[in-house]
């Protein structure tokens, strides 16, 4: 027997035997016809390695899904808490297993509810927070010690982090089982997105304040997931996204390790958010390069021991910007494919777009469509029921290589600039994002690049009218008046304090976490934090590109 072949079946007699009994096998696997599926496909040609193993091409865990399925979460968040709160319990109802939360642009930006500057965005494309008050009844009668939420929060993601810690103290649940992500990938901001308040060095600060408190006080909480989502969504193409979110991994890393903190102790804690594109295969492969690229990083670039600390772990999300207005129908396809892309490519958590995002906030009906599409891979088609299904395939293994040299080698220009923080600054990783996005603009209207319904196939005699859910003008009245009440029942002396405290802090060079903990337990709000903080730090302004 060929050394490959040995290699698989001692694999399938030992550590995948030892693996299911650490992780309940979901059910039995076998083909429609009665014949058992192997674990894992023996691949011809180049060999990928074995899951589980460094560097992972075929996956972090031994079983995969066939241990247990991905995390499905769906993305929600709109008007008040209450509303949102209800949305999340509708889901949650429905089979979702994970929740992520999306805060309006006002909090997002660091701006109160009642802040004359904001009101017209207020729970717009986002649920509304302005104080510990308003989170606190956003997760009115959830169990958070039973859930692992996830929070899309950048400038403002330590008083996000702060009050979910808050309300686990409330709710009676240790330090070491509060469990979700705070995004807080603060540098894809000034990349591609646009949601930062203060200049990329303190903000640095911030992140790497989170990234230290949670490395010692919650060790299931990812303090950050570096996102090569939003720089995906502004036109960057598949090696750029992994190749400008791994240089900012990189920075983050370096700051930790400039603070003190053990590679081995903080690795684990860091986790990443990617797109997944209609184009399938590359898709696929681009994910399995991308687990290839991280081990190799953190393995010989900072000599990480732990395996953990070489695994990458991300979460997806169904591209936005591949959904159309027009045929809004057509994106229920879309998006099936974008997630089995995911799921292929052995993704850790998947967010399903709805299809009338292109038209505005899904509805109950489209999120459920959304959700449902996840489930049907998960237990329909069959393929969560093999490890790294496609494995072996050439196109597959050809396009897992190509995509990591390149990578790799966008990486190694970007440190011959000084490194992602640097680039940002002369934005150099924006002009490229720019340009690529305008070669793919003329590739769709020219034609070269199909998109179908938008410029081919398009409908004869119009379309029908798909309704989409509206944010209640309302809820800016209602904030504005809790915000008023809030104020004026609160401890004033404690507040001041504790934004004194903060000031202070933010002066010097303490661990800000703690304080802005303080802050929010003392009900000072959203807005007046930052505030206070851009009184230190100042504001961000981009450069003249």
């Amino acid at each position: 027997m060929p050394k490959k072949s040995r290699d698989r079946a001692e694999w399938e007699r030992t550590k995948y035997a030892e693996a299911t009994k650490r992780v309940p096998v979901r059910a039995k696997f076998e083909t429609t016809y009665g014949a058992p599926l192997p674990p894992i496909f023996d691949p011809n040609g180049t060999d990928p390695g074995l899951p589980g193993e460094p560097p992972f091409t075929r996956g972090i865990q031994p079983t995969m899904y066939r241990g247990r399925l991905w995390t499905m979460r769906q993305y929600a968040g709109f008007g008040t808490a209450e509303e949102s709160n209800a949305r999340y319990r509708y889901l949650l109802e429905h089979g979702q297993t994970g929740l992520s939360v999306a805060f309006d642009l006002p909090t997002q930006m660091g701006y109160d509810a009642d802040d004359p500057r904001v009101a017209g965005e207020v729970g717009k494309v986002g649920v509304s927070i302005s104080s510990f008050d308003d989170f606190a009844r956003l997760f009115e009668g959830i169990p958070i010690g039973q859930v692992t939420t996830s929070m899309t929060i950048n400038a403002t993601a330590a008083i996000l982090l702060a009050m979910y810690v808050a309300i686990a103290k409330r709710q009676g649940v240790a330090d070491d089982r509060v469990g979700g992500t705070t995004q807080n990938d603060i540098l894809k901001e000034y990349i591609a997105r646009g949601t930062y308040i203060f200049p990329p060095r303190p903000s640095m600060r911030l992140a790497t304040d989170l990234i230290a408190y949670c490395s010692e006080r919650h060790p299931r909480w990812n303090p950050i997931s570096i996102s090569g989502y939003h720089i995906r969504e502004a036109g960057a193409d598949a090696v750029q996204e992994l190749a400008f979110t791994f240089a900012d991994a990189i920075a983050y890393v370096d700051a930790a390790l400039e603070r003190g903190l053990d590679v081995d102790r903080f690795a684990p804690q860091l986790s990443f958010f990617f797109a997944a594109h209609s184009t399938l295969l590359e898709e696929v492969a681009k994910f399995r390069a991308a687990r290839r690229v991280w081990a190799s990083i953190m393995r010989d670039r900072y000599g990480a021991k732990a395996p953990a600390s070489l695994a990458l772990r991300f979460h997806t999300q169904t591209m936005g910007s591949t959904l159309t207005a027009q045929q809004p129908q057509n994106n229920i396809v879309r998006t099936a494919i974008e997630a089995l892309a995911a799921v292929l490519g052995g993704t850790q958590s998947l967010h399903t777009n709805a299809y009338d995002e292109a038209l505005g906030l899904p509805t109950e009906d489209s999120v459920r469509i959304a959700l449902r599409t996840q489930q049907i891979i998960a237990e329909e088609s069959g393929v969560a029921e093999t490890i790294d299904p496609l494995g072996g395939a050439h196109a597959i293994e050809a396009l897992t290589s190509d995509i990591e040299r390149r990578t790799l080698a966008e990486i190694e220009k970007i440190d011959g600039q000084g490194g992602a923080l640097a680039g940002i600054e002369t934005g150099y990783q924006q002009r490229a994002i720019e340009d690529s996005a305008y070669k793919q603009q003329r590739a769709v209207e020219s034609k070269e690049k199909v998109i179908v319904g938008v410029n081919a196939y398009r409908a004869q005699g119009g379309e029908a009218e798909v309704p989409i859910t509206r944010v209640d003008p309302a809820v800016v009245e209602r904030q504005r008046s809790r915000l008023a009440a809030l104020r004026a029942r609160r401890d004033s002396g404690r507040a001041q304090k504790a934004r004194a405290d903060l000031v202070a802090g933010a002066r010097g060079t303490a661990n800000l976490v703690p304080l802005i903990l303080a802050a929010v337990e003392a009900d000072v709000t959203l807005g007046e934090i930052c505030a206070d903080l851009r009184e230190v730090f100042g504001t961000y302004v981009p450069p003249r590109l």
